[in-house]
């Protein structure tokens, strides 16, 4: 417990110090948003967010939350998992958190997060092979999920 009020706090305070030194202010609504993201579990989209925000009765407009989350994106709290085909941008609270990397089913939208010891060491290879200073990174791997999968088989079947 002492733990996540400590992190939410240093959360607060960067993102604090960050508005400051851009000229802005930790405004109430720009709090809320970062509490709510930094209290979402795994992945989420900007209208969700908004709507979970207005169901509790806070004062917040849809152009702040996405303001927000695009400061918050700079900031490094949190990152962008894109969604292309549908259309739709989800983030993820990432300060704090370990690395991973995502597989994105293309057909349901489906995240699935996951890390390997032997893809990163792969990667530090190639960079180190190009001589290649590499700082972070980013991996999605686009698809289809097993239950896509199995659904796509029936069709087929049944249109057989």
């Amino acid at each position: 417990m002492i733990l996540r009020i400590s992190l939410n706090y240093m959360k607060e305070e960067i993102f604090r110090k960050f508005l400051k030194e851009r000229g802005k202010r930790l405004t109430r609504e720009r709090a809320a948003v970062l509490k709510k993201t930094s209290s979402s579990k795994g992945h989420f989209d900007p209208e969700s967010l908004y709507l979970e925000m207005k169901k509790k009765d806070l004062k917040i407009s849809k152009a702040s939350v996405y303001r927000t989350l695009h400061l918050l994106c700079e900031c490094g709290l949190i990152e962008k998992v894109r969604k292309t085909e549908h259309g739709s941008t989800i983030y993820e609270h990432t300060f704090g958190q370990g690395h991973h990397d995502h597989m994105l089913c293309t057909e349901c939208g489906k995240v699935i997060e996951f890390y390997s010891d032997n893809l990163e060491r792969l990667q530090e290879e190639i960079c180190k092979e190009h001589g290649f200073q590499w700082t972070t990174h980013t991996l999605e791997i686009r698809g289809y999920c097993s239950s896509c999968q199995k659904d796509m088989r029936k069709r087929k079947v049944l249109n057989s």
